[in-house]
């Protein structure tokens, strides 16, 4: 087989016609990428935006490519629980099935202390409270479509991450990047033990993760002025080696999210040691990510923080 065979490209996405695809944060970037390559393949994609007019703008883009794409948009602040709620009642409402739930949404280097409608650190809210609470409220709706699957976005920064338990909201010590890669590793926690209680409840639905290398995107929006200027697509020809196109590093999670071969607790990634660029593989995270007990941990924590229990049993220790 030649490399070019074997590389997993957006033509390797199987026919999904049929089925119901949710992408947070889908109205730019990977989210974008992800809506649009799974609408090309015929999913039903919805797009879970916190702006609803980017989002609209978002699926009008999508319609004119593919000319008859099925798109629905709702608002999603996932900083915000009441919004959590609404957006999941709006889901279940319209859609007694989820064939793909796409924890997608995110900030990054959020550059001074911010707090979420419920006190929490921004960040940490967003990129895991919010997705835990989202998760868990159409939970229902996942378990009941045939060979479901839930992909989180995570980040090759979660190798920098750690649990700061506590001070999880890192108000006496706040820095955006550690915030960041905490919320990062939350991610591969969370969906860790996610894939260990689906496994115990003899569910058909699989838990994946996935991370995009380093993509240009809007995410790096806070960072300053020079990372930005080296991220911008124009300087291409001097930075492919350490950063790559956001439909590039869409494919990871459009792997999870489709590839047949996929197992329940894979974690998908560009190859190699850095793991910066290229094309999807199955990658490792680091030891933090696998620790048991810290899974166990976050996830009760994140039931308290958030009000939202999973209709699943508890595995047993």
């Amino acid at each position: 087989m030649s490399l070019r065979r074997q590389r997993w490209t957006a033509d390797d996405i199987p026919d999904q016609s049929g089925r119901v695809a949710v992408v947070t944060g889908a109205n730019t970037g990977l989210g974008f990428e992800t809506a649009r390559q799974l609408a090309r393949r015929g999913a039903t994609v919805v797009l879970a935006c916190r702006d609803l007019a980017k989002a609209r703008a978002a699926a009008d883009r999508i319609r004119d490519e593919t000319g008859s794409a099925t798109l629905h948009t709702i608002r999603l602040d996932l900083a915000s629980l009441a919004s959590v709620h609404e957006a999941s009642d709006q889901l279940r409402a319209h859609h007694p099935t989820i064939d793909l739930l796409i924890n997608n949404a995110g900030v990054m280097a959020v550059p001074t202390f911010q707090r979420s409608e419920e006190g929490h650190e921004l960040t940490f809210a967003s990129n895991h409270l919010g997705p835990f609470a989202f998760t868990g409220l159409l939970l229902d709706r996942v378990l009941a479509a045939p060979h479901s699957r839930i992909v989180t976005v995570s980040s090759i920064g979660h190798r920098d991450g750690s649990m700061h338990f506590d001070d999880l909201d890192l108000e006496h010590d706040y820095h955006p990047w550690h915030a960041y890669w905490q919320s990062k590793l939350a991610n591969l926690l969370f969906t860790y033990e996610l894939d260990r209680r689906l496994r115990a409840a003899d569910a058909d639905t699989v838990a994946l993760a996935a991370h995009p290398g380093n993509a240009r995107t809007e995410l790096w929006r806070w960072t300053p002025k020079l990372t930005r200027t080296l991220y911008r697509p124009r300087l291409r020809p001097l930075t492919f080696w350490f950063a790559q196109s956001a439909p590039m590093g869409a494919l990871a999670t459009l792997r999870a999210a489709t590839d047949p071969s996929s197992r329940s607790g894979d974690y998908y990634g560009p190859p190699g040691r850095l793991q910066y660029t290229g094309y999807p593989t199955r990658v490792d995270s680091s030891a933090e990510s696998h620790d048991v007990d810290a899974q166990r941990r976050l996830w009760t924590i994140s039931e308290q923080l958030t009000g939202v229990s999973y209709p699943i049993a508890t595995p047993a220790a």
